[in-house]
């Protein structure tokens, strides 16, 4: 094993090391395997923990990259898109007031209405924001949907290309195929054979090795090599997320919490099942994240150690944002019980 690797690598999900632990008072009460790696945009690894070839599905974590084409196509220029809405593509928002009304805004100023979303309707997640709906008397729609934001980007690309909004969340249809080409050029990968499914909100994922994801959200921060067009486009996104960090996530989600605090330094995104890239400018470098567990609450944590690691989080930093996510343990009556920390693979 070279100085840069760590865990036992192509052992599968059993064989990846233990990245973080759940602490309770005197002893270590649960333990999260993972993989990771932190890679450069050249394709070199600069470190990893565990079987970083295995396919995952990038969930949630791949929507920057997902709208690449709303800015690359001269749509979000042709609706006078700014920095909320292009954030709001990148999104797994909470359905705050925020976040639902530019959704809304959105789709009216193309020309569309909440029934062309085909992602579903599921009650805000964040929490108030679901209560507000409750007292109001009023039902979820397709809004509230955590993904609502990409999914209006991907309908007005189809618009402002003149193609079928309906089944746009289809494998075959232009909109995916887009995205498609785009991970293979920026991961450098083949996908006609890869594994697929279904996301939650409907579209296709497609099972792509941790390694190449991280290889593609380092090309997302150092896009050198790729047409002037692309490059602009990511550029756009990047600035984005960074002056819109709340429209990424929300209140007190670990996305919007990191953005606030280190800008463009790591531009972050998480997805379901414990899946957490990054891209980091500054560095070249890219970073991906799988918990084997699916565990988000490890997944956060992870990250944090990932960034003090790649150079752009100090150890105080990690603390503070640790203790202001799921680093601390609260039991019923909010009094601390423990603590969720980067085992010694990462801690160190």
């Amino acid at each position: 094993m070279d100085s840069h690797a760590h865990g036992h690598g192509g052992g599968g999900e059993i064989g990846d090391p233990v990245l973080v632990e759940y602490v309770r008072g005197d002893m270590v009460e649960s333990r999260h395997r993972g993989a990771a790696v932190i890679i450069d945009s050249n394709g070199n690894v600069v470190e990893k923990w565990g079987d970083v070839a295995r396919p995952v599905y990038a969930r949630s974590a791949l929507k920057p990259i997902q709208a690449i084409p709303l800015v690359e196509s001269g749509t979000a220029e042709s609706l006078g898109l700014g920095d909320a809405e292009i954030a709001l593509a990148c999104a797994s928002h909470g359905g705050e007031k925020r976040h639902v009304q530019t959704v809304a805004r959105w789709l009216d100023k193309a020309g569309l209405s909440v029934a062309d979303l085909e992602c579903g309707a599921h009650a805000p997640s964040y929490g108030p924001a679901a209560a507000a709906l409750i007292a109001a008397g009023e039902k979820p729609s397709a809004l509230h949907n955590n993904c609502s934001g990409k999914h209006t980007g991907f309908l007005s690309t189809a618009r402002h290309k003149g193609e079928k909004t309906k089944g746009y969340i289809r494998l075959d249809h232009p909109v995916q195929q887009r995205i498609l080409g785009i991970v293979e050029q920026l991961a450098e990968v083949d996908l006609q054979n890869a594994p697929k499914g279904i996301d939650g909100c409907g579209i296709p994922v497609i099972g792509v090795a941790l390694e190449r994801l991280g290889f593609a959200m380092a090309r997302m921060a150092r896009p050198a090599g790729l047409p002037k067009s692309r490059i602009a486009a990511i550029a756009r996104i990047r600035k984005a997320m960074a002056a819109e960090p709340f429209m990424v996530a929300g209140t007190g989600r670990p996305c919007t919490r990191i953005m606030e605090k280190l800008g463009e330094r790591a531009l972050v995104k998480m997805g379901a099942e414990g899946v957490f890239f990054a891209m980091l400018p500054h560095k070249g470098l890219g970073v991906a994240l799988k918990m084997a567990d699916g565990a988000n609450r490890a997944a956060e944590i992870a990250m944090l150690a990932l960034l003090r690691r790649a150079g752009v989080l100090d150890a105080e930093g990690e603390r503070e944002l640790a203790a202001a996510g799921s680093g601390i343990v609260l039991n019923v009556a909010g009094k601390p019980v423990g603590s969720i920390r980067a085992a010694a693979e990462l801690a160190s």
